[in-house]
């Protein structure tokens, strides 16, 4: 396995998984190329990840995702615990959002994040079709957070 940093010109290469972890293009667009972005390699694309600068040594998964047949795998936890590294000793806090899905929070949660704060109604309020996970509307941005230090 390896990851590598994607150039600013080639991100949109990755449009169509980029739009699995984040249904909207516009939004996408919001952090596409002001965030770093990796992606994870064995023998093929399996995972991509894009990690902002926010403020004051923050920094936030703003969309990551893993080709569909590798799901379950094991390939996005090895892409987080490389970002976590990555950023260990740059910055102080490490963010992720997501919606209110039991699965997706514990993935994060067994990643070793946990819950920070809740942005009520981002979903309805930033998207412009409602979203659906597991067969739930998502209405609020549920945000966890893990300490870089």
């Amino acid at each position: 396995m390896h990851i590598t940093k994607v150039d600013n010109k080639d991100k949109l290469k990755f449009k169509d998984l980029l739009l699995l972890a984040d249904e909207q293009m516009s939004m996408v667009e919001k952090y596409l190329y002001r965030g770093e972005m990796f992606a994870l390699y064995d023998d093929d694309l399996k995972s991509i990840c894009i990690v902002t600068y926010e403020e004051n040594g923050t920094y936030e998964i703003k969309n990551i995702a893993t080709v569909a047949k590798y799901q379950r795998k094991g390939y996005g936890k090895y892409l987080i615990r490389f970002i976590f590294n990555h950023y260990k000793g740059i910055g102080k806090i490490l963010y992720v959002g997501t919606g209110d899905s039991p699965s997706t929070l514990n993935f994060y949660q067994n990643c070793g994040f946990y819950r920070s704060h809740v942005v009520k109604n981002f979903f309805i309020d930033n998207y412009d079709h409602p979203i659906y996970e597991n067969g739930k509307r998502l209405t609020d941005m549920i945000y966890l957070k893990k300490e870089l230090q």
